[in-house]
């Protein structure tokens, strides 16, 4: 199995992806901010866990590097909070991304308390 096929890290990805694309609208002068921000927060999930899934034979680095993905996720939730605030986002897709950031934290969650069921001993 590789990292690519784990669930926290198909559905990270996605949502990754479907924010760059919609950040592409967003104004220019929010280019160095909100949009990077955003983009750098929502990509580091699927690394972490990339990372993490590499350090899987050890709990404690597993356990660690999905916090960090977790803490990512987090902060995404908080820059589309700003972007739904900024009126850059409608309230449909900020709901979608949300759902899809939840559900990802929910993944990563039942990774960080089943560390075994992943390889890790």
């Amino acid at each position: 199995m590789h990292f690519q096929d784990l669930l926290a890290y198909k559905r990270s990805f996605t949502l990754a992806m479907k924010i760059f694309h919609i950040s592409k609208s967003f104004p220019t002068e929010e280019k160095y901010s909100l949009t990077d921000q955003m983009r750098r927060s929502s990509r580091s999930v699927s690394a972490n866990i990339a990372e993490a899934y590499r350090k899987r034979r050890f709990p404690k680095h597993f356990i660690s590097k999905l916090t960090d993905s977790d803490a990512e996720n987090s902060e995404t939730q908080t820059w589309l909070e700003f972007a739904l605030k900024c009126e850059y986002l409608d309230q449909d897709t900020f709901d979608e991304f949300k759902s899809d950031s939840e559900e990802v934290g929910k993944l990563l969650n039942y990774m960080i308390n089943n560390p075994t069921k992943f390889g890790s001993e």
